[in-house]
């Protein structure tokens, strides 16, 4: 064969060749891909088990105590209290609107994912994390960058970096603070100039395993196994830590001295720590040390503790185990020795240490719970049969919105839009300016926003005659009440836009034939006036303050 023969062959040959490649590619796709798709599998079967699991431990419980379990919500429901859970604020009329023709069989789960990539999620989680490891304070100003630390968690949580890698990080990262910003956790603990080895220690327990130590520092707890020596002991591991030119540094050569409260006499503690010594590493800094033993797998109380954080975060309420009291998200009590015998928390912790720290997996799993799912209403009248499902979760628990969802939700429902990242400047403007003067006057509850507690009358006069529902919500080109008022049509779609922008739901048909009945018997009022109106009824209405 010539050359021009070859040459004649090469299109047609080029064909087939092409075609065996796809069919090739097709039958036997690259190794890498068929590894991803083998990893998700994975994680998708071990995702279903673990709901499964989670979901008969609440129905075995339910069925030795004889409590009946509260109907499942509507889902518009459920996307309020996902979107309260994740992004602090009420669902906007634009996502009901897309919510609503989003037919998918699955679409709860689905936006539950969305929502999670959403930058509301890490700003808003960012800012929860902050709070439980350095607080609200500002101070000590010249070595604290308390903005720093935050967005460097915003950057964590959009990366989904493992949460036991971010949590060592915090605990031994050395540098400047505003070169590192994970060191601002040592120096929010500086007092008059020394790091303040004490509140490191009682910081460390309280964030990152769940428990509460700090009254250890002066005397052995009383309701604990902590001793006064625990204490000790943990917080030598922050005895070398000093503020040089160059930051953070930890000083090998120094150590960690207290004075003896009988004999008034200076004695050197070493560090050690109070149970599961085994999991210490024999190399690296003290606080390298210390962060690898906190954050080790075996180390049940940090999972539990993340998980107990998270599930706070996502019913209003940290786990309790039936007890008839309200449990704190930072007081829990001591792991079963033996794994697997434990609650609910004891095997979401478990699929936490499994899925290599998820946090973003962690929240999936606890919003396809079947007790994340149930409705906040029961038809038990009997008061103490409703507090025992309370108590075993076999209703989801009302509890009243923090102040940062309070503001978060009026914010949300005096616009017809969305207000995140994409919101015009002005509107991101106008709402960082009036959500830090609402907290001012509301009341911040800082690191202990977990902690239970009831509205205040103040808080309610806030809300109702307050300069920011005023201005968010009176008649103008930019806020909602005009807007619906006269894009509507009709007075019954002006009030179902109002029940789903505030409550997000429709009106009942007692509360509609009420509102058209009142609105028939007013004809001198226009309606941006009226709507304004029944903003101002449903805003102040106890269901908007309530995470139901």
């Amino acid at each position: 064969m010539n050359w021009k023969s070859i040459i004649l062959y090469l299109p047609a040959t080029a064909v087939v060749i092409g075609l065996l490649l796809v069919v090739f590619s097709t039958a036997f796709p690259p190794v890498h891909a068929r590894i991803d798709n083998a990893d998700q599998q994975q994680e998708i079967t071990e995702f279903n088990s673990t709901v499964s699991q989670v979901n008969q431990w609440f129905r075995n419980d339910w069925q030795v105590t004889g409590l009946a379990k509260a109907p499942p919500a509507d889902e518009k429901i459920l996307l309020r209290r996902l979107s309260l859970a994740l992004h602090g604020t009420i669902p906007s009329l634009e996502e009901l609107r897309r919510f609503e023709a989003d037919q998918r069989p699955d679409r709860l789960q689905q936006w539950c994912r969305e929502m999670l990539e959403d930058p509301r999620f890490a700003d808003y989680f960012a800012e929860r994390f902050t709070r439980a490891f350095v607080g609200t304070q500002g101070e000590p100003f010249l070595v604290f960058r308390r903005d720093r630390f935050r967005n460097w968690l915003v950057e964590q949580l959009k990366q989904n970096r493992p949460y036991n890698q971010v949590v060592q990080e915090i605990i031994s990262q050395d540098g400047l603070w505003t070169g590192e910003p994970a060191t601002n956790f040592m120096t929010h603990a500086v007092l008059n100039g020394d790091v303040d080895e004490n509140k490191l220690a009682g910081k460390t327990v309280r964030a990152v395993l769940g428990q509460r130590i700090d009254c250890a520092q002066c005397h052995d707890h009383p309701f604990a196994d902590w001793k006064q020596h625990d204490f000790e002991g943990l917080a030598a591991y922050f005895g070398q830590v000093r503020l040089s030119a160059f930051g953070v540094e930890d000083r090998k050569n120094q150590e960690y001295k207290v004075e003896d409260r009988i004999t008034l006499e200076e004695r050197t503690v070493q560090p050690e720590v109070p149970f599961q010594e085994n999991l210490l590493p024999d190399s690296g800094t003290r606080r390298e040390q210390l962060a690898f033993w906190s954050t080790h797998p075996a180390n049940r109380r940090f999972s539990r503790a993340a998980v107990n954080r998270i599930w706070a975060l996502m019913f209003g309420k940290a786990f309790s185990e039936g007890a008839p009291y309200y449990t704190r998200v930072d007081d829990l009590p001591d792991p079963e020795d033996d794994e697997g015998t434990g609650t609910a928390l004891d095997l979401l912790a478990d699929a936490f240490v499994a899925s290599n720290y998820n946090i973003k997996q962690l929240i999936e799993t606890i919003a396809a719970l079947e007790v994340y799912r149930l409705d906040s209403t029961t038809d038990e009248i009997d008061d103490s049969i409703v507090r025992q499902q309370i108590d075993h979760w076999a209703v989801f628990p009302l509890i009243r919105l923090r102040p940062e969802q309070v503001v978060g939700s009026m914010l949300q429902a005096a616009s017809i839009k969305t207000i995140d990242q994409n919101s015009h400047l002005l509107t991101r403007t106008f709402k960082l300016i009036n959500e830090n003067d609402f907290l001012k006057e509301y009341g911040d509850f800082g690191a202990d926003e977990l902690d239970e507690r009831a509205g205040t009358v103040p808080q309610a006069l806030l809300r109702m005659n307050g300069k920011l529902f005023e201005e968010s919500t009176r008649p103008s080109p930019f806020n909602a009440t005009p807007r619906i008022a006269l894009a509507s049509g009709s007075p019954e779609h002006i009030l179902e836009t109002c029940f789903l922008t505030c409550l997000t739901r429709p009106p009942s048909q007692k509360e509609k034939q009420f509102f058209l009945n009142k609105w028939q018997e007013e004809k001198s009022s226009r309606w941006p006036q009226r709507t304004h109106d029944l903003y101002w009824a449903l805003i102040n209405s106890p269901e908007f303050s309530w995470n139901h």
